[in-house]
């Protein structure tokens, strides 16, 4: 049964054992920090974010560096430069990520146009917008894991503070909740979540696994803790599986060329999202005194 789905040399490859480690490891941690950018009301912010990457590594690439660290860097400087232009309420947060949005995405199209002219290297645009996760250098690893684990520690050590802001700004500031610290802190967070979800993904497509499959499990479960779980299997199983059929796609047509992996797992939770309103328990209409299953999380 397995000869079926898996093609021959696929446990033996270590392209795909970097893979399957690297992406379980990034879907997990996107799902922690995609809830809470659901939940808070920031998908905006992190699909500027995704777009600010392309930025961080066409210059990493025109540099001669590893496109991770352009990712991190310009995530890291575009969420602290949304900070400081009032990202705390929600219209100052999507004037704040509109103005350097539009900025990154210029810079972005310069570097790129440079780094082209300068560098005879073949698809490096395309792996810069569209990532590739079988080409991950095994010096980039370690870096990985540790952004991860950063990202988690900040997320779930926020946790509770988070979710309270995210309801009332006001009533966390009441009860003693530093609002500005927490968000900056936050933000950072998914910052570096959308680097790692950039080397999987692409830096354009990273918003689905950073989004996707948080939306997914806010719409089929309650309560933040089943909501993290459920967006960590749903990211975890369609990052596997999207290997998979990449790895298997070199067998099949035009010529014997893999099709992306991002094609794939992009697909499978675009997917997962649009079967929650086939289900009719996921499908009703909720009243008007029903919070929206997407913000329903609470701190308690």
């Amino acid at each position: 049964m397995l000869k079926y789905l898996f093609e021959p040399g696929f446990f033996s490859s270590g392209p795909v054992h970097t893979a399957v480690g690297v992406g379980a490891v990034v879907a997990i941690t996107s799902a922690v920090v995609g809830v809470f950018t659901v939940t808070r009301g920031q998908s905006f912010a992190g699909h500027s974010l995704s777009d600010i990457a392309t930025t961080g590594g066409s210059a990493a690439f025109l540099a001669g560096v590893n496109q991770f660290w352009g990712y991190l860097a310009f995530g890291a400087g575009a969420a602290a430069f949304m900070e400081m232009t009032g990202v705390q309420r929600r219209r100052g947060r999507d004037v704040a990520t509109g103005v350097v949005l539009g900025s990154a995405l210029g810079l972005a199209a310069l570097f790129l146009y440079l780094g082209t002219l300068r560098s005879s290297t073949t698809g490096a645009s395309f792996t810069i917008l569209f990532g590739s996760v079988f080409v991950l250098t095994p010096s980039t690893v370690p870096a990985l894991i540790a952004s991860a684990l950063l990202a988690l520690a900040v997320a779930l050590l926020l946790a509770r503070m988070l979710l309270l802001s995210s309801l009332s700004p006001d009533i966390a500031a009441a009860r003693g909740v530093p609002v500005r610290a927490v968000g900056a802190a936050y933000l950072m967070a998914l910052g570096v979540s959308v680097a790692l979800s950039a080397m999987v993904i692409g830096a354009v497509l990273s918003t689905a696994l950073l989004i996707g499959p948080a939306a997914t499990a806010l719409r089929v479960t309650k309560g933040p803790v089943r909501a993290v779980a459920v967006a960590a299997a749903i990211g975890v199983a369609a990052t596997w599986l999207g290997i998979v059929l990449a790895y298997d796609s070199y067998y099949w047509p035009p010529a014997r060329h893999g099709w992306p992996v991002s094609f794939f797992v992009v697909t499978l939770i675009v997917g997962g999202y649009l079967l929650t309103y086939a289900h009719p328990r996921w499908r009703r209409p909720a009243r008007r005194d029903e919070p929206d299953p997407e913000h329903a999380c609470s701190p308690a």
